[in-house]
């Protein structure tokens, strides 16, 4: 495609000439006109198809160059260069017909980009002018769907699709291999320009530097597939030298996927749908070319968080540390790409393992308070497509969470009773002590103990006691942990007084609570008719007398 700049100016003209790669854009640069007259004498001999003019020169405008130019060529695309002053000229420009108008101010990468949409519309009227070659390209547009995006093949007998064959009809599938390629750019985002255009210019660069690559644009991705070699190191070094090659030429950013060799055309949708998993993984790795290859055997990290993790995390959500909340949540996320074996799945799933955390961590310490009918839980929506941006999305929701709790919380002196049993309940059971539960609430011991007992009618040792408890119900309900270790994980080391103290409150011995509450039972997790007691919503000790 010829393109041929038109201005009085010689700074102007040669700038223009030699500021652009317009080889790169697949832009044949005619010799610069210096006027009018001189474009219009040669206009019908070298036959442009992009006219870029300045709009007042000596002699002749711009709009009168357009006028007659376009009279002579029908189709011709012409792009106007004004200065600040020319408004009205660049207004009478576009009710002309002029495709696009631009400032001698503009950026470089802006004229390039009117141009290249210059271009593409006319090779979409090219396009629609020959209804044979429209016609071609849908079927190759589908059989292309059909054979690498669908996989369906069995209604095509051909062994090399049409949209493989190159002008010398190759038949050798036993010694070509293809590999499908996803191609993602941006960087055009702030200029106003659509997704599409950026795409559109980086496919025409591809096409020049990948020879015999069949590319379909497809939604907000370019489809490739390209003949290749076997040497793995060869291919990527290929693809790399383009991927740079283009970004330096269009000032933008590539992401690519390669999938994995197809050594015969039935074998294109699996290279796909390689390709597909691969492109996944940018959320993880950062690299501007992902590889199936170095990709496909990770077998999955770790899916939950650790004890000591949701831990900390109740204990950042409680003390509402917004600095110690984000730290905790970028060192999640950092632990879990630095694995080897994460993949996009067990990245999430530990992800949501994290939010569920959360999710109970302020249902518990809400109930504890008695201010659980006052939330209610609306499940996390997010999926796998998203986890390029979880690192932010997850420190908002957990920052959402404790928000939600600490504004339930009034002033005075309830709330101070209040934070104190949330912080009991968010605290591992071995360290609590009152000094501990006084000194997070600001408030001596001795206060801190009247005011428990006038708030819940029962002593700040009751209360741990309940708690400890019924957290032993939890665990002896849903773990396989001994007896023994259950009394240590809710901090008593004599598993005797342990024992006596649960029987004490629940009228059955830890073994006897296990046994009945295994599926089938049918009896009641709270000791059922005949036991001693039983632990209340606030997990203080009730009579049943």
């Amino acid at each position: 495609m010829k393109l041929m700049i038109v201005d009085d100016e010689p700074i102007i003209r040669t700038g223009l000439a030699s500021v652009i790669s317009w080889k790169e854009l697949g832009i044949t640069l005619l010799t610069p006109a210096a006027s009018a007259e001189e474009a219009m004498a040669r206009i019908l001999e070298e036959k442009p198809q992009i006219l870029l003019t300045d709009i007042r020169m000596k002699g002749k405008t711009g709009l009168q160059l357009a006028e007659e130019a376009c009279g002579i060529l029908p189709g011709l695309e012409v792009i106007i260069l004004s200065g600040y002053g020319d408004f009205a000229y660049a207004q009478q420009a576009l009710r002309q017909g002029v495709g696009d108008y631009l400032l001698k101010t503009s950026k470089p990468e802006e004229i390039m980009k009117a141009v290249i949409q210059a271009k593409r519309r006319l090779l979409e009227r090219w396009e629609k002018e020959t209804r044979t070659e429209r016609l071609s390209k849908e079927g190759e547009r589908r059989q292309f769907l059909q054979w690498v995006i669908e996989g369906d093949v069995a209604l095509d007998g051909s062994e090399v699709p049409a949209f493989l064959r190159s002008e010398e009809e190759f038949d050798r599938a036993g010694e070509e291999v293809w590999q499908v390629v996803i191609v993602e750019a941006e960087g055009w985002g702030d200029s106003g320009s659509s997704p599409s255009l950026l795409l559109f210019a980086v496919q025409n660069m591809l096409e020049d530097l990948l020879l015999e690559a069949s590319i379909l644009m497809q939604r907000e991705c370019l489809i490739c597939v390209l003949p290749t070699e076997r040497d793995h190191q060869r291919r990527l070094g290929r693809l790399g030298n383009a991927v740079d090659w283009v970004e330096r030429q269009l000032k933008c950013r590539l992401r690519l996927a390669v999938g994995e060799l197809a050594d015969t055309p039935r074998k294109l949708h699996y290279s796909y749908s390689t390709a597909v998993a691969a492109f996944r993984y940018h959320a993880l790795i950062p690299a501007k070319i992902l590889d199936y290859d170095g990709i496909g055997s990770r077998r999955g990290g770790r899916t939950v968080l650790t004890q000591d993790e949701e831990t900390r995390l109740g204990s950042l959500l409680l003390d509402r540390d917004a600095v110690g909340l984000r730290a905790w949540t970028g060192s999640l996320i950092d632990g879990l790409i630095s694995d080897p074996e994460c993949t996009v799945e067990s990245y999430m799933a530990c992800i949501h393992s994290a939010v569920l955390a959360a999710h109970r961590w302020l249902a518990r310490t809400l109930s504890v308070i008695g201010r659980e009918e006052e939330y209610r839980m609306e499940p996390w929506n997010t999926d796998e497509n998203e986890a390029a941006g979880m690192r932010e999305e997850l420190f908002r929701h957990l920052h959402e969470m404790m928000t939600i709790y600490h504004s339930r919380l009034g002033e005075g002196q309830r709330s101070h009773v209040e934070r104190a049993k949330a912080f009991i309940e968010s605290c591992p059971a071995p360290e609590l002590s009152l000094q501990q539960v006084a000194g997070h609430v600001h408030l001596h011991p001795g206060h801190l103990s009247e005011l428990f007992k006038k708030e819940t009618g029962n002593t700040f040792g009751d209360f741990v006691t309940g708690m400890r408890i019924r957290k032993a119900m939890q665990l002896l309900t849903v773990t396989p942990a001994k007896v023994s270790e259950v009394a240590l994980m809710v901090g008593y080391e004599d598993v005797k007084y342990f024992s006596r103290l649960f029987k004490k409150h629940t009228g059955k011995t830890p073994s006897e609570y296990r046994e009945g509450v295994l599926p089938g039972s049918g009896e009641d997790i709270s000791g059922g008719e005949g036991s001693g007691g039983v632990i209340s919503g606030n997990g203080l000790e009730t009579s049943t007398m």
